[in-house]
């Protein structure tokens, strides 16, 4: 990895250079993905099956799986990897209870009554990948929170694979989760029949969930038809370091993140040049035995970078501003920077809390902002699932005292019908 030093110039150029990661997505692509969304929403099913045939392949004897027929895959699965996910699912289960909204009202003296209510979406779409691309985590960092939001029904789709079998492992955490019903489809395709419904597949009020460039591409165009969770980038992590830092950590660290993509995005600001090359030297020495050395190699050259800084002061001022999906804080005391932390999606605190932690295990949710947009998006939640909606009663007494007062700011806006809707009560 090249080391640069900071001088209010060089670090920011990095950033101009990883939102050329983000451009806008490829015109053959969008018309592509237009012409399958069309067709769906045009011909359902029949055309669903055409686009299966001719990206998979085949289309798979058996396309739907039942709720209670999920239960089986528990029983094909390493039993190592069900206890995994059952402990996985009930540390995600703990930090998302915690995010739950209740409805609200209050009762004023004077009679006037106001509130809120809060309920869950009615159905939710998860898309999950299949083949090489399969994560189990990922089903249940969408529906667990879907469920503690009070979501009706939760619909998964997955491709399947050569065999026209699903991924046990996706179905086996696909039950741990909740997940009602799985239909065996994927790509554009199957985007696009959530969002406008099928015979078959029913019509939803949201997908989340990752995919390619066609998956993602499917869900923008979608937004607005259905919600999505996010538009997301290509994957990345930044780590702040100083002297008490371990150099084999840092570099294992940011390679957990190369290895998702070559366009993923690996940062290490640190205070001391001793770590910026011990760190560098690690890289070296730890690629060698890695699976995906290829894609690391590759995500590190074009958009990885250590960078010295003067002092920690510098580092979170600039990650502040690069607004990074993944944050570590290999410092000698964490906890006293998580005030100071404005952009970030998830912060990892200390040594002992690697990225990966996150992405599997310890709680809160994966789904992360990307691309700087952590500086106005949050992580997937349980708010992603809810929906809201106020409600007012005044007594006519109370509106008399206030009809005045709407009746000048309508006026003033130009809405006489609006003045006349609340004077007429009171001719």
């Amino acid at each position: 990895m090249n080391i640069t030093k900071a001088n209010g110039k060089a670090e920011y150029a990095l950033i101009d250079n990883l939102k050329k990661r983000a451009g806008e997505t490829d015109e053959k692509i969008t018309q592509i993905v237009t012409n399958i969304i069309n067709a769906v929403k045009e011909q359902g099913d029949e055309a669903v099956r055409e686009f299966t045939v001719r990206f998979d392949g085949a289309v798979p004897k058996k396309t739907i799986i039942e709720k209670d027929e999920l239960q089986q895959y528990l029983d094909m699965v390493d039993e190592d990897f069900k206890s995994a996910v059952i402990n996985a699912k009930n540390n995600i289960y703990d930090f998302h209870s915690r995010q739950a909204q209740q409805s609200w009202m209050t009762t004023q003296e004077n009679g006037v009554i106001m509130g809120q209510r809060v309920r869950g979406l009615k159905r939710v779409g998860i898309y999950v990948p299949g083949g090489t691309a399969a994560y189990p985590s990922s089903v249940l960092m969408n529906a667990i929170p879907a469920k503690i939001a009070g979501v009706e029904e939760i619909i998964m789709v997955t491709p399947p694979g050569k065999d026209g079998s699903p991924n046990p492992d996706i179905m086996a955490a696909a039950a741990v989760a909740g997940v009602d019903r799985v239909f065996l489809v994927g790509g554009a395709q199957a985007v696009a029949a959530l969002a406008y419904g099928t015979e078959k597949i029913p019509k939803v009020d949201k997908i989340v969930g990752p995919g390619n460039i066609f998956v993602a591409t499917a869900k923008k165009l979608l937004y607005g038809v259905v919600d999505i969770d996010m538009v997301a980038g290509p994957s990345e992590i930044l780590i702040v370091a100083d002297k008490t830092a371990k150099p084999a950590f840092l570099a294992a660290d940011l390679m957990s993140q190369a290895e998702h993509d070559k366009l993923a995005s690996s940062i290490l600001l640190t205070t001391s040049s001793d770590i910026a090359k011990s760190t560098a030297r690690e890289i070296e020495k730890q690629i060698k035995h890695l699976a995906r050395q290829e894609i690391i190699e590759a995500s590190l050259n074009d958009f990885g970078e250590i960078i010295v800084c003067e002092d920690l002061e510098q580092a979170i001022k600039f990650a502040n501003e690069l607004a990074p999906e993944h944050l570590e804080m290999c410092v000698e005391e964490p906890l006293k920077y998580i005030g100071k932390i404005d952009n970030a999606g998830s912060v990892f605190l200390g040594n002992f809390s690697p990225e990966p932690l996150g992405d599997y295990y310890a709680g809160p949710n994966h789904v992360l902002p990307t691309s700087g947009t952590a500086r106005f998006f949050s992580p997937l939640s349980v708010d992603s699932f809810i929906k809201k909606s106020s409600f007012i009663y005044y007594t006519e007494a109370e509106l008399r005292k206030a009809k005045d007062d709407i009746v000048k700011l309508a006026d003033t806006e130009g809405l006489t019908a609006h003045a006349n809707s609340i004077k007429v009560r009171f001719e």
